[in-house]
């Protein structure tokens, strides 16, 4: 095989960006699933793709299918991603991963029992810009690091109604925004030792603002902010004892930074030059490591991503952040 044969689940703005981005690359979308025929037939006609399915359910049951790419609300990527699982398909499922650690790790149990891939569509982690991040640290430019700070911020809807405030699809600007900067900073220092979080909540008790201070190995802190009502920098830096890297808006998409000396040298610029919003990568990633028969990612490992929600996990723990379907699952 020389590539995967890909399928969207769902059809929403998400699902369009990333079907663009793999028509970008060249790579092989064959056939979408919706709720309705409607959907699914305009998106297909949209993206040029021969197999129209008014199901999820007849999208993963697809033979001409190898892998899904799951772009339902929050939470329902655990249900739709173990459906997929369950028919033989490997999963690309949209950031977060899941509501919880808990549906995080049942995903990378069956995933692991039927020899599939399943790889969170953290796509920031495969643009170009953040690869040479890594090699810059990797080579000791840096020095030490010292601290790590993001954040992302957007000016969003306040509708009750609208899905980033309504607790019942996941609402709340950390599981929407901040996993970007938490993901980033999981990606630079690791795990955290401690966590400590503070949020203030809108009117449906969803999280409209979230700020952390972590603590991780030798000591290094992390800062990171997420907001859904007011638009700020959204930039990030990380500074060592020998330079620092500071990543310009938008940081967590193709950007530019520059490697910085503590005297202010500009050590390095970097321009990112990408086609589309740069969510073929992570595709391309997934892709490889099918083909190589490595079914845990490198660039963000699932285990990785398990802990990641364990992190989102205690921060709205601290916040006072809980969705309807964990009420119902604690009884």
């Amino acid at each position: 095989m020389t590539g995967l044969r890909w399928g969207i689940l769902a059809t929403g703005g998400i699902a369009h960006a990333f079907a663009s981005d793999l028509r970008t690359a060249g790579l092989d979308l064959v056939a979408v699933g919706s709720r309705s025929q409607a959907s699914a037939d305009a998106f297909a006609a949209e993206f040029g793709i021969e197999a129209a399915h008014a199901s999820y359910e007849a999208l993963v049951t697809d033979p001409g299918v190898d892998i899904v790419y799951v772009s339902t609300p929050h939470p329902m990527h655990h249900a739709t991603a173990r459906l997929a699982l369950e028919n033989g398909k490997h999963v690309l499922v949209e950031k977060p991963f899941t509501l919880n650690r808990a549906e995080a790790a049942d995903l990378q149990r069956i995933a692991a029992e039927r020899g599939l891939l399943v790889m969170e569509a953290m796509w920031t982690r495969y643009l170009p810009h953040m690869v040479r991040i890594r090699e810059i640290i990797a080579d000791g430019t840096l020095g030490e690091i010292r601290a790590v700070t993001a954040d992302h911020t957007q000016l969003l809807p306040s509708d009750p109604a609208h899905r980033l405030n309504a607790l019942e699809l996941g609402g709340g600007a950390l599981l929407d925004l901040g996993i970007y900067p938490v993901s980033f900073v999981w990606d630079v220092l690791g795990a955290p030792k401690s966590i400590t979080a503070s949020g203030r909540l809108g009117e449906t008790g969803a999280d409209t603002e979230v700020a952390t201070i972590m603590t991780h190995a030798g000591g290094a802190l992390s800062t990171t902010l997420s907001s859904s009502r007011a638009a700020g920098a959204t930039s990030a830096s990380i500074v060592g004892t020998k330079a620092r890297i500071e990543i310009d808006r938008v940081w967590y998409a193709p950007t530019t930074f520059r490697v910085i000396a503590p005297d202010g040298e500009v050590r390095e610029s970097y321009a990112s030059e990408v086609d589309g919003r740069g969510m073929q990568f992570q595709a391309l990633a997934a892709e490889r490591l099918v083909r190589d028969g490595i079914l845990e990612g490198d660039v963000l490992p699932i285990a990785e991503s398990v802990a990641i929600m364990g992190t989102l996990d205690e921060i709205r723990a601290q916040i006072g952040v809980r969705y309807p379907s964990e009420e119902r699952t604690d009884g």
